[in-house]
């Protein structure tokens, strides 16, 4: 099965990119013989840049580093064996923790947004993904626009509708981007200290946050992957009992990579009695309990909600926070804390969480591990996009639905002051018979077919402390306007519903105004920096 658009390098290109990448011409490969310096800077790069990883290295990486040294490596071939002592304490003594002592940097490319979700489950691995935020999406890949093309999908009666849709659908895309762009810069002055390049940077970046609802989730993603031998086994496991086909595809391309770089750590992903065992084990408690949930509640009628619910909270949460910041401070058990803190006047609570807060320059200044001893649990439904950026934080528990165009989807203001209201409708629409018509014969594909811009349903959990990061940042001005009204919501909740007005008070650094450019304070920062300012 192969839907990769193989890139092309000249044989000069070749002899370089073989010294540093496990193969030339698949969509997933990991990266080596470089400094780590060099592959955190690769991959920051990567989520912002229209270019695959290995031209990227070849276009912006090279012509920087010394390379004479590494002419005789020949990273393609892989390695013969792992070395004897790792072979002998991971696999024959079952010692999980050497695992994590040795990562791997792994680019996953062409990947539908569907499957981006799927790699960046795992809490303990770091993630970049291709941001729809700065790239245009109307570039051709090949010759042809970038959506996944599913092998079952199109070798069926539907194949010829799958691509033909999908392609109005970007059409749409394109049309949209251009036009809410020109409405922006003939509606919105350029300030007399920006430059030309900053006016339009920041511009096209609102005309792209407004549009990218019209992109399916069939859209093609690249992301760079760094984790741990036992995160990596952990995460092939699961992909290899996922229902998606796609999941299990690239999860044999990642294994084929990784083992010529840590072979030791994945021996057990796919013999039958260790990692088989575990996949099988993931699946039937999937496969068993959306049987019993369907049987239970198929038929269940929708009910209409807010768009983000405080579903869970402690109501004693403050004065048990309270007692946590006194914890490591005295030799008292936590029960008698607690005791103590409920006697407390309002001047004594407030100096004490004063005092553990303190002046909080910026948002990076967070409290500290006391405020984990708060939970929130929110029920949220958003369009995708959302979902898409607040699912990356690591330091919580999400967990979502699968997509489905029958909540009903978003569409920005800004497209309708462009006069660009009728199109954006008629791509949902398409978009949602494509996804009638796929669904009985192809549940798990016929989520590609599900526009950016359809709400879906996800509930998050986290503690205070992870809220105050969380909230902070997706608040900010440059922040989507989709999530950012998730953030903002969620921190009235805890304010006004759950009574934490300390815990609100807290996140000091809330952006409650949005600005009229929402990238254009990062453009101006970013020009400043390459003039060396």
């Amino acid at each position: 099965m192969t839907v990769y658009v193989p890139e092309e390098f000249t044989s000069d290109e070749e002899d370089i990119l073989r010294r540093y990448f496990t193969n030339l011409d698949g969509p997933v490969f990991a990266l080596v013989n470089l400094p780590e310096v060099v592959k955190g800077a690769l991959f920051a790069r990567y989520s912002r840049s229209p270019k695959s990883l290995r031209r990227l290295f070849l276009d912006e990486f090279v012509g920087d580093l010394d390379v004479s040294g590494d002419v005789s490596i020949d990273a393609t071939v892989g390695l013969e064996r792992a070395e004897e002592l790792y072979e002998k304490v991971f696999f024959e003594y079952g010692d999980d923790s050497v695992a994590q002592l040795g990562g791997v940097h792994l680019a996953c490319e062409q990947a539908s947004n569907i499957l981006t979700k799927v790699l960046e489950w795992g809490r303990l691995m770091s993630y970049l993904e291709q941001s729809t935020r700065y790239i245009s999406y109307d570039a051709r890949l090949g010759g042809r626009y970038r959506f996944y093309r599913d092998p079952a999908i199109l070798s069926s009666r539907f194949g010829t509708r799958y691509v033909g849709d999908m392609d109005r659908m970007f059409d749409s895309y394109s049309l949209l981007l251009n036009r809410v762009t020109e409405h922006v810069r003939a509606t919105v002055p350029r300030d007399e200290a920006d430059s030309d390049f900053v006016y339009r940077m920041a511009t096209r970046a609102k005309a792209l946050d407004a549009v990218r609802g019209v992109l399916p989730a069939a859209a093609l993603s690249n992301v760079g992957i760094y984790g741990s031998g036992q995160a990596f086994e952990a995460l092939l496991i699961r992909m290899r009992s996922h229902p998606l086909p796609e999941a299990r595809h690239y999860a044999d391309l990642m294994l084929h990579e990784l083992r010529k770089v840590i072979p030791s750590f994945l021996r057990r992903v796919d013999l039958p009695e260790r990692g088989g065992r575990w996949s099988h084990y993931l699946a039937s408690t999937r496969e068993r309990t959306a049987e019993i949930v369907g049987t239970l509640f198929g038929d269940t009628p929708v009910d209409q909600v807010e768009s983000v619910t405080l579903v869970d909270f402690d109501p004693e949460a403050e004065d048990k926070l309270l007692a946590a910041i006194c914890y490591p401070h005295t030799h008292l058990p936590e029960h008698q804390l607690v005791d103590r803190v409920r006697s407390l006047g309002p001047t004594e609570r407030l100096a004490l969480l004063q005092a553990y807060v303190g002046d909080r320059e910026n948002r990076r200044h967070k409290p500290g591990r006391a405020f984990e001893r708060v939970d929130y649990r929110f029920d949220v439904l958003s369009d995708y996009g959302a979902f898409r950026d607040l699912q990356r934080h690591r330091m919580l528990t999400i967990d979502w639905q699968s997509l489905t165009p029958n909540h009903g989807y978003v569409r920005p203001e800004l497209v309708e002051e462009a006069g660009m209201a009728e199109v954006f409708d008629d791509a949902m629409a398409r978009s949602a018979a494509l996804f009638d018509a796929l669904k009985d014969d192809f549940p798990q594909q016929a989520q590609y077919a599900v526009s950016m811009a359809y709400r879906m349903r996800y509930s998050m959990q986290f503690n205070a402390r992870e809220a105050v990061h969380l909230l902070e940042l997706r608040s900010s001005p440059q922040g989507h306007p989709s999530y950012r009204r998730v953030a903002l919501e969620m921190h009235r909740l805890i304010e006004q519903e759950a009574g934490h007005r300390a815990v609100a008070g807290a996140m000091s650094h809330m952006t409650t105004e949005a600005p009229e450019l929402e990238r254009l304070e990062a453009e101006r920062r970013a020009e400043a920096r390459r003039g060396g300012v």
